[in-house]
């Protein structure tokens, strides 16, 4: 009966997703809310956000790094535009897939259409090939761009997905460089989901700029005994020369050594937002 009711949950949910049908990021969430959730394709990231704010979404997901090619700095840099929260997080497995017309060769292949990312992952696999590498807004959307055009000798790494939804053929598969190539993702939304028994908690904050003021922060981390998971830095877009830090530790917000700990960075930074506090994914 509770996977019943969370089937009909998922039915009428509807998340937003960069890219179009056949995506990697609509894969992930088919793995996480299941296949009848309802989906919303954006053209941008920040075009998640806004469909999110609008209500057009109830949840968005994020690319926010990838295992071999590292952070996706678009996806930090938009947190500190907008005030919707993290409520979860996806480890997803990348797999890329070559993809052309039907009755093109690979032999016959000169250029290779993709995301700038998936580009980045299979780079030793395009470099070996002599191929051109063409970058495009989304993995799926150079997968339906070969299909509308048929180049013979032209082709796109995409998701297997893809290849059935607009009619490609496989030319190989697993054509990543790296085996462990795993994309993780944030769940954002309005709110944060209730506490669970493996929390993380996502925040970002900035330092005044003298010296050891990094260090003095992040030893508060230290004294409470709480492991840092993830530390990012990105230029602060409003001072020059200056920078904020993305931070993801182990615990919940309201953990009272997680709590002692933000008081005293609210205390030491010179600015601090939390991101949000949501269960974390197994790895």
């Amino acid at each position: 009966m509770k996977k019943k009711i969370n089937q009909d949950r998922n039915a009428n949910r509807t998340v937003a997703f960069q890219g179009e049908d056949g995506a990697y990021s609509q894969e992930a969430i088919f793995k996480m809310f299941g296949p009848e959730t309802k989906t919303l394709p954006c053209g941008t990231f920040d075009d998640i956000f806004l469909a999110v704010e609008n209500g057009k979404a109830e949840l968005g997901l994020l690319p926010i790094e990838n295992s071999t090619a590292g952070a996706i700095n678009q996806s930090y840099d938009l947190f500190l535009d907008h005030d919707l929260k993290i409520s979860g997080e996806i480890i997803f497995r990348v797999r890329h897939a070559l993809l052309a017309a039907k009755g093109s060769a690979i032999e016959n292949i000169r250029r290779v259409y993709s995301h700038p990312q998936a580009i980045a992952q299979c780079e030793q696999f395009i470099a070996s090939h002599g191929w051109e590498a063409v970058a495009v807004y989304d993995t799926a959307g150079a997968a339906r761009q070969l299909a509308a055009s048929g180049e013979p000798d032209a082709a796109a790494i995409a998701s297997e997905t893809a290849a059935r939804l607009y009619g490609l053929q496989i030319l190989a598969t697993g054509v990543e460089d790296l085996s462990n190539n795993f994309t993780r993702f944030f769940v954002i939304g309005h709110s944060e989901p209730p506490r669970a028994e493996k929390s993380k908690t996502s925040i970002v904050f900035a330092t005044e700029h003298v010296s050891g003021a990094l260090y003095d922060c992040l030893g508060y981390l230290a004294l409470r005994g709480i492991n840092l998971t993830k530390l990012e830095s990105r230029p602060d877009r409003r001072n020059a020369w200056h920078y904020v830090f993305y931070l993801d530790f182990e615990g919940h917000r309201e953990d009272q050594p997680c709590r002692d700990m933000l008081n005293d960075l609210q205390n030491k930074s010179s600015f601090l937002k939390v991101l949000g506090s949501y269960p974390a994914a197994d790895i």
